[in-house]
């Protein structure tokens, strides 16, 4: 298979596109744009990747669940955050981390599920998540109360340096139950 061969023009429209959007964009977005197929799309996003990479300038052009979104690279963020003053900027605390942690690896849950897996209230720090759009609602289950479902967001993805939820480390559970269930299987 060759690959497409993307117009200087394409390239233009694409990085327009790109940039003013700020959020994600998919490849069928920049399409209707540019007024292209999907895939001279995803071609000329990806040339875009390949340009700034090789570039090495202050910016990047990310792929967040297949959409791609202009972004500084990670290099020169600590002298943006000096000139920000933004509250929505400050580090997460042990609360949240762990609270992210729980709804990335098990999402869609519900307060009431991240509270059994933390062992504590976890209301305000699921409220400042969704605040900071980290989280954010997905519908509610079919369960008594029909309570609100939560699950990470493409912000979350960006924020974590992630592509998608594929990239997540792979946990290991080094439990003294999982060990002794291991040593049982053994001696059978």
């Amino acid at each position: 298979m060759s690959e497409i061969e993307v117009s200087d023009e394409l390239l233009n429209i694409a990085e327009a596109i790109i940039f003013a959007n700020g959020d994600p964009v998919k490849a069928e977005s920049i399409a209707l744009g540019a007024d292209v197929s999907v895939s001279e799309a995803h071609a000329a996003a990806k040339k875009l990747q390949r340009i700034y990479a090789v570039r090495n300038g202050a910016l990047e052009i990310l792929t967040i669940n297949g959409a791609y979104q202009l972004a500084v690279r990670s290099d020169y963020s600590e002298h943006i955050r000096k000139t920000l003053i933004d509250k929505k900027s400050t580090l997460l605390s042990n609360a949240a981390m762990e609270t992210l942690a729980i709804a990335a690896y098990n999402q869609p849950v519900t307060k009431s599920f991240i509270e059994s897996v933390r062992g504590v209230d976890s209301s305000g720090v699921v409220n400042s998540l969704v605040e900071k759009q980290l989280l954010e609602e997905c519908g509610r289950l079919e369960l008594p109360g029909r309570p609100i479902a939560y699950k990470t967001t493409d912000n979350f993805l960006r924020c974590f340096k992630l592509s998608s939820l594929d990239d997540l480390p792979v946990i290991i559970d080094n439990s003294p139950q999982s060990e002794q269930t291991e040593e049982d299987a053994d001696t059978d």
